[in-house]
């Protein structure tokens, strides 16, 4: 029986269950699918996915699978057709440990000496930090205040709120426990070695609203000191977005990413992380445009970000301002300031324009201006507009499927998965160029992305279990 399933749970086991009447038997793999299998034939009767699995039962007459999840679910399943006839919630995670000091005893097991044993354990091993603590699920959301959404350098207390918002996000959509850090400096070494020095209390680092260009040294002097992930959302989850949205947005013009020209306004953390990574997915070409015009190789700039740009993208080295980059270009992205771009610079674009103006509250050009001009699908960073372009649809998943598997790192494979697998939740009957993306209360979206990330993690190897 063991070597009939051995191609099917490929990532190794979670639970058991067995039935006492046909036998049965069901196993749920690392990957979050459960299998059912008859024992005498060896044949596998049916799979299902179910998010995050902790325990197997069978009822008495066989008729019901009992699956209990680690989100404080129980599902009741048909035990013949897997369909999901009924669930309970039970307000009880089994991988939090929870304690009731009520009494003295209590108060000895909760604290010394009690507390001294998982103390001893962990000194053993690190890495028992993540079974005997909360770390496994816990996040640090960092900012220093200098970039705080549109408000700028408001100072690292003016931008709680903000830290905090974010970290309900991180629980409401993917179960994360995130926790806000606001550190009172500017000074890069200093912002480095503090986060590294408080990286054990985490399973991952969530570096957000740092100005540029201190944002891209700060993340890259993080990743090769720390061996939990760090991820500047600001700079990739936005480019995964814009990546899921250009994806279903050229399969709705019936383009090839290859065949695309993308001009992108905004050459700070976002707008060129944004450049990189659809360069990753296989654009054509890629003209980047700041303040003073189209980056290109004939310019030496202050900001050696921009000058990393130059190289890899402009191939025709072209010069000029935004007007001159948007001539006969098929994508227009903005992550700047509004109204910059008028009707006008949208009809001299290719055939079937893709338009989108991100910059907060207002954008670059509002919708209905750029389909004035023409434009044939238009995302904006906007709830009262279609095609919502928003970070909430990468972070919590990403962040949820790297802890899942303990991944060391976000990589760019994970990255990838994750733009793949947003875009994947519109399906080619429901895609039109009002609706090339899910939407932010979407329940499938934390779970497709957690799943891909995991996926990836693992075929990248820097999954840990």
């Amino acid at each position: 029986l063991f070597s009939s399933f051995n191609n099917t749970v490929k990532y190794g086991l979670k639970a058991i269950g067995c039935s006492s009447v046909d036998k049965l038997i069901s196993f749920a793999s690392k990957d979050d699918v459960l299998h059912v299998f008859d024992i005498d034939s060896h044949r596998c009767i049916g799979s299902v996915d179910i998010d995050r699995i902790s325990a197997i039962a069978y009822s008495a007459d066989n008729r019901f699978i009992f699956v209990g999840t680690e989100i404080g679910q129980i599902l009741v399943l048909n035990s013949q057709t897997l369909e999901c006839i009924s669930s309970v919630n039970y307000n009880l995670d089994p991988s939090y440990v929870t304690v009731t000091i009520k009494d003295k005893h209590d108060l000895s097991i909760a604290y010394t000496p009690g507390v001294a044993q998982p103390c001893l354990e962990i000194q053993k091993d690190i890495n028992k930090s993540y079974d005997l603590t909360r770390r496994w699920n816990m996040c640090a959301v960092i900012t220093d205040g200098t970039a705080v959404l549109g408000l700028g350098d408001i100072g690292p207390e003016a931008g709680m709120p903000v830290m905090e918002g974010k970290c309900a996000l991180f629980k409401a959509f993917a179960d994360v426990d995130a926790f806000p850090i606001c550190i009172k400096s500017k000074d890069v070494d200093e912002i480095v070695r503090t986060i590294y020095l408080i990286s054990g209390s985490f399973g991952g680092i969530n570096l957000e609203d740092i100005a540029a260009p201190r944002c891209f040294e700060i993340e890259r002097k993080l990743k090769e000191l720390c061996d939990i992930p760090v991820f500047h959302d600001d700079q990739h989850g936005t480019a995964i977005v814009v990546g899921a949205a250009l994806i279903n947005a050229a399969k709705c013009a019936k383009k090839e990413l290859k065949d695309l020209t993308v001009v992108i306004n905004g050459a700070g953390a976002a707008g060129c992380s944004i450049g990189k990574f659809l360069l990753s997915l296989g654009i054509g070409d890629l003209i980047m445009v700041d303040i003073n015009g189209i980056l290109n190789r004939d310019e030496v700039y202050a900001n050696n970000a921009h000058n990393d740009m130059a190289k890899i993208s402009n191939k025709k080295n072209r010069k000029g301002k935004l007007a001159d980059a948007l001539d006969g270009a098929d994508v227009f992205v903005g992550v700047s300031k509004p109204r910059l771009v008028t009707p006008d610079m949208i009809k001299t674009m290719a055939d079937k324009p893709i338009v989108f103006p991100m910059a907060n509250p207002e954008p670059e050009i509002m919708p209905d201006l750029a389909k004035e001009g023409g434009a044939y699908i238009v995302g904006t960073g906007r709830s009262d507009f279609p095609n919502q372009i928003n970070n909430v649809l990468a972070f919590p998943g990403i962040f949820r499927g790297a802890f899942d598997v303990r991944a060391s790192d976000i990589n760019d494979e994970m990255q990838i998965a994750a733009s793949h697998a947003i875009a994947s939740l519109i399906s080619d009957e429901e895609l039109n160029p009002e609706n090339i993306m899910p939407k932010a209360f979407d329940p499938r979206v934390g779970k497709a992305v957690a799943k891909a990330v995991a996926e990836a993690a693992r075929k990248s190897g820097v999954s840990r279990i």
